[in-house]
């Protein structure tokens, strides 16, 4: 009778510890563990052309390459990765939920956001810019700003900058996207479109918009963009192993080509990885 009773009580055991496995099983890998898991989620922008940006055909872009490159060196296929939309308001709350493993999406190193947040990288310095209409002749230079109608998204670092020291005197119109600014900016409801250079040029050399707008080519600030990973998470110090080895083999190179060289963007050399910079 005793030993029926140890029985059952192992098999009970038994029963709860494979329940818990195949729970667990279900969880989505945090990343940490390079490539345990079935699939990686990583945050990028769906809308910015050169960059990050949705398509019919997938998903294309700078950022897109790069988070890619990372990946792979992680342990993870192309077709492990699940690509998720982070807007500018939204990057610090998705990792810190857990929504993401990590972030590649224009995120620009900043005090504020590391207090959050931790940034592998950085990966590319663009600088803050302006996107004019090719036949505008207010936007002389940067001081002309403080007299404009400037669009820029909320919670980006662009709209901060343009509030506290760049033009304190411009009438910002915050929007979700970058992409909502186009049509007031088109139409001359807005003046300029203030954000970096590099997300500028990708909007300026789509098809629809070739000849309509030109770059102020003021180079405001230095913006430096890291991947942004959860606080105190080991993946930190993999993705900025992976960076180092994607400029090494100089696909680096061929992704800055491949996104950048229709709009003949004048990309800065690669910084240097780990060297973080607010």
């Amino acid at each position: 009778m005793k030993l029926r009773k140890v029985s059952a009580a192992s098999a009970a055991v038994l029963a709860l510890a494979l329940t818990a496995t195949a729970c667990g099983g279900d969880d989505k890998d945090s990343g940490s563990s390079g490539g345990d898991g079935k699939k990686i989620t990583i945050g990028i922008k769906f809308d910015q052309p050169g960059l990050g940006q949705k398509t019919p055909d997938g998903y294309a872009g700078f950022d897109v390459d790069v988070a890619t490159y990372v990946a792979k060196k992680l342990g993870y296929t192309e077709d492990q990765i699940e690509w998720k939309e982070s807007k500018s308001a939204d990057r610090e709350t998705m990792l810190q939920r857990g929504d993401v493993d990590f972030i590649a999406a224009t995120y620009s190193i900043t005090p504020q956001r590391q207090e959050k947040v931790d940034f592998a990288g950085p990966y590319l310095l663009a600088h803050q810019d302006v996107l004019l209409r090719a036949d505008d002749d207010k936007v002389k230079s940067p001081e002309d700003l403080n007299n404009a109608k400037l669009c820029s998204v909320t919670g980006s670092t662009s709209a901060q900058n343009i509030k506290d020291k760049l033009a304190p005197k411009a009438q910002l119109q915050p929007y979700p996207t970058y992409s909502a600014c186009l049509p007031g900016l088109q139409n001359g409801a807005i003046d300029a479109l203030t954000t970096d250079d590099s997300i500028l040029a990708g909007y300026a050399s789509q098809s629809q918009f070739k000849g309509k707008f030109k770059l102020g080519g003021f180079k405001l600030t230095n913006e430096n963009y890291g991947i942004g990973v959860k606080k105190g998470s080991d993946l930190k110090d993999k993705i900025n192993k992976a960076l180092e080895d994607m400029v090494a083999d100089k696909s680096w190179d061929k992704a800055v080509k491949d996104n950048f060289g229709p709009a003949n963007y004048k990309n800065e050399p690669a910084p240097k990885i780990g060297d973080i910079k607010s």
